[in-house]
């Protein structure tokens, strides 16, 4: 038995094709590309933008997103061409199974726990948060054990400092909610992403095009503050630090391809999804942190878990604000369904081929889903929004995406060279310069993240191999056929 053995491109293309038993296709393109743009948009923009500016990279995190997106730009070429070529749920983790043997294809599916399953997580916490200012609003407060984790300090809109409670409740229920919303149906599920892509998408435009007139160009002087002397502390390494911290705001566009299974025409519908998601949020996010940084001197939104409503409140549209966080938890909403999909997706053609328990790929015989998988994220990722500060997640969630980039980027190399006649309905264009740019990109982003991000990922890398020994490796339909064969 080899852990490098690779999973031939004729199989996974058979198990692309669907049966009685197998995910529905009901995707089209146009979902695809709100699939997209629902997992991206949320709590990268509306949270981490703030931070960003206020530690790091000041009026200049408009750059930060250009860096991020530059980076993301690469892997998400080389994603479009895996997808077109296999379009098979389960998404880098597939990709690198035809490519770089079941080993490296186990480290990426385990690696993708990080970004989808703890990125749920990360934007529940943060929904939690706006949740809490909106019911405020009406004078509705919340005990103050139920509203954040016992490890979290959290300050309330009324001035109130909570140094820890048990359990953040508010979070714990809206994963559970969408947990069982997806063991209903993607096409259910798919139908309100669409809604709540529209509503967030239309706030983002409304805060740009309000707020640009009460723009005070003082607020963007000096426009790259002067480094501190500490890297990743203002100038031009605290706008790489900077692009580190937005990078999560673009976490999920390569979930799109988690969803190849279920997309009516996945040879054209995959680069539509990502490519266009891609940019459409590319363009936003410039535009949104100009604007706020530009509302708001960028030192104030210090320890902000909300800078959006805070830059928007000097606009003086107070009627706004309400619509605005409403809109807000919208967002937050479409991208949690969109994470927690693309995770049970992963684990569901992990189980299919035998690395994971049979448990993880059944099929719900009326719903056609993987609802027992979603049941157990429902769980896993329920613990990880009630119990963990969000600041935690975040990192975990960047630098476990950042190195399934890498991956990504590098497979397509190795793809290309192992199989040159295969064929693509999308080709990454500059082969090897896009694959190389986007491994250097992301080095260098995961590089300017703290290092206790760095000594929890080899942690977690560790775990995953763990069972990759004890159980993946003797129970590999690959390694194994004899036993699947009687």
């Amino acid at each position: 038995m080899s852990i490098w053995k690779t999973k031939p491109l004729s199989v996974l293309l058979g198990e692309a094709s669907e049966s009685e038993k197998g995910l529905k296709r009901t995707l089209s393109s146009r979902s695809l590309v709100a699939l997209g743009v629902g997992a991206i948009i949320g709590a990268g923009l509306f949270s981490l933008t703030g931070i960003a500016a206020a530690d790091h990279a000041g009026p200049a995190v408009t750059i930060s997103f250009i860096l991020a997106a530059v980076g993301c730009a690469f892997a998400g070429l080389c994603y479009a061409e895996f997808a077109s070529m296999i379009p098979v749920a389960g998404s880098a983790y597939t990709y690198s199974y035809a490519t770089m043997g079941e080993f490296m294809a186990w480290i990426i599916g385990w690696d993708l726990v990080l970004e989808y399953a703890l990125g749920a997580a990360t934007v529940g916490v943060s929904w939690s948060r706006y949740l809490l200012e909106l019911l405020a609003k009406y004078g509705i407060h919340l005990p103050p054990d139920l509203i954040c984790s016992p490890w979290e300090t959290l300050t309330l809109s009324n001035g109130t400092v909570i140094n820890g409670g048990i359990v953040n409740l508010p979070a714990i229920f809206i994963v559970s909610l969408l947990s069982l919303l997806l063991i209903k149906g993607t096409k259910e599920s798919a139908s309100l992403n669409n809604v709540l892509v529209v509503i967030k998408v239309a706030v983002v435009i409304v805060f740009i095009v309000l707020g640009w007139k009460f723009i005070d160009p003082t607020n963007y002087t000096p426009y790259i503050p002067e480094n501190t002397g500490v890297f990743g502390k203002f100038g031009w390494s605290g706008i790489a630090a900077g692009a580190g911290t937005v990078f999560f705001a673009f976490i999920g566009f390569d979930a799109v391809s988690t969803a190849a299974q279920e997309a009516k025409n996945p040879q054209k519908g995959m680069p539509i999804g990502i490519l266009g998601s891609l940019v459409i949020c590319t363009i936003l996010y410039v535009l949104f942190s100009h604007v706020m940084t530009g509302l708001v001197p960028y030192y104030k939104f210090a320890g902000d878990a909300k800078p959006a409503a805070t830059a928007f409140a000097v606009t003086g549209y107070d009627f706004l604000q309400t619509g605005l966080i409403v809109a807000i938890l919208a967002g937050y909403t479409s991208v949690m369904l969109v994470m927690l999909m693309g995770q049970s997706r992963v684990f569901y053609t992990m189980s299919k081929d035998g690395l994971l328990p049979p448990f993880f790929s059944e099929i719900h015989a009326k719903f056609r889903t993987p609802w027992k998988t979603n049941l157990f994220f429902l769980v896993f990722v329920s613990l990880f929004a009630g119990l963990v500060p969000v600041s935690d997640l975040g990192h975990m969630v960047s630098i476990g995406t950042l190195l399934a980039f890498v991956l990504v980027c590098i497979g397509v190399m190795v793809m290309r060279k192992k199989m040159p006649d295969a064929p693509r309905a999308f080709r990454t264009p500059w082969v090897p310069f896009v694959p190389v740019a986007g491994i250097v990109i992301c080095l260098a982003l995961m590089y300017s993240l703290p290092n206790e991000s760095w000594a929890r990922l080899v942690i977690w890398m560790a775990l995953g191999i763990v069972i990759y020994f004890v159980y993946g490796k003797k129970n590999s339909k690959l390694n194994n056929p004899e036993k699947y064969s009687k």
